[in-house]
């Protein structure tokens, strides 16, 4: 059976938090079967702990955010999220010392490696996929995002829509068929981004202290400002395709369906996400014998090292 996954040994990290700028450590730990994605606040005491659900998502605002009742929070998760997702890790314990993640250079990628470094471990239980069993869709003006069913998986299909000379217009949007492989090969290294000219409102927010080259592809009026360019010559859609990987991850299950989408970010993905969840007749929870029978292909960890 396609069975649910940890991680097969403790691993720690340490970096800077994108928003505060301060340093932050986080350690990831085994967990059994059925734990789930669980946070643990280490810094408060006594120590808060929070479950990585769509429901727990309260502050979209740049980021996206887990906040418990009491307004503890711990920020910038996606990048996370959605490397587990690729991995198909839904068993895990993390321990920060801050109310935000590390941001490590921005993308998925330093995840995948640190995991693939630990190892991961199958676990003696079936794993859950949540496969969409009726259209979901939720608006917001232009904007729009939805989900419809799909025999063969996960299939994501995203357009931005920046006006900008460092944005080909003709490489604003991306579509393929969700797999571990095809998300670390194709989408795993795009890095978030902003604009010089937001830098300054969001600092004097407290956001983004902790931006910089290392970690983000800044814009000017007319060109990307970071020396080395993009990863790929289409990073800016990528990494939202990236951010929506993390998002509709948020439950701790993989989703099978059609997932398209135009101008989304995160408080619309999980807007998303939070309306088919809202109906039991919007989906259906399945487990898989083998993964040839419909199941999304999970990156291995030795291809994750590699990638």
């Amino acid at each position: 059976m396609v069975r649910q996954r940890t991680i097969a040994k403790p691993v720690k990290v340490t970096g800077v938090g994108l928003h505060s700028g301060a340093k932050v450590e986080a350690a990831f730990l085994p967990a059994k079967e059925g734990t789930g994605i669980v946070y643990t606040r280490t810094d408060l005491s006594p120590k808060v702990t929070m479950k990585c659900t769509a429901d727990n998502v309260r502050d979209t605002q740049l980021c996206t955010t887990l906040v418990n009742p009491d307004g503890v929070r711990i920020s910038t998760v996606e990048h996370l999220t959605a490397a587990l997702c690729a991995l198909g890790i839904d068993n895990l314990l993390i321990e920060v010392n801050a109310p935000e993640l590390p941001v490590m250079d921005g993308s998925a990628q330093p995840f995948l490696y640190l995991f693939s470094k630990a190892g991961i471990k199958e676990l003696d239980a079936p794993k859950e996929f949540l496969r969409v069993a009726r259209k979901v869709r939720v608006e917001d003006k232009e904007k729009w995002a939805e989900l419809t069913p799909d025999d063969q998986g996960l299939y994501m299909d995203l357009t931005i829509d920046f006006n900008h000379p460092a944005m080909d217009r003709a490489l604003q949007h991306f579509a393929y068929r969700f797999s571990g492989k095809s998300f670390s090969e194709q989408v795993s290294r795009a890095r978030t981004f902003c604009f010089m000219r937001d830098v300054e409102y969001m600092h004097a927010h407290h956001l983004a202290l902790g931006g910089s080259l290392e970690n983000a592809v800044v814009l000017d009026d007319y060109r990307v400002v970071n020396p080395e360019g993009l990863r790929y010559p289409d990073e800016f859609v990528k990494h939202k395709m990236l951010d929506a990987t993390g998002d509709l991850y948020m439950s701790g299950h993989t989703i099978l369906g059609c997932f398209k989408a135009f101008k989304t970010g995160h408080a619309l993905n999980n807007m998303l996400l939070r309306a088919l969840l809202s109906d039991p007749r919007n989906y259906e929870l399945t487990t898989f014998e083998r993964e040839s029978e419909g199941a999304v292909e999970y990156i291995s960890p030795a291809r994750a090292l590699r990638a």
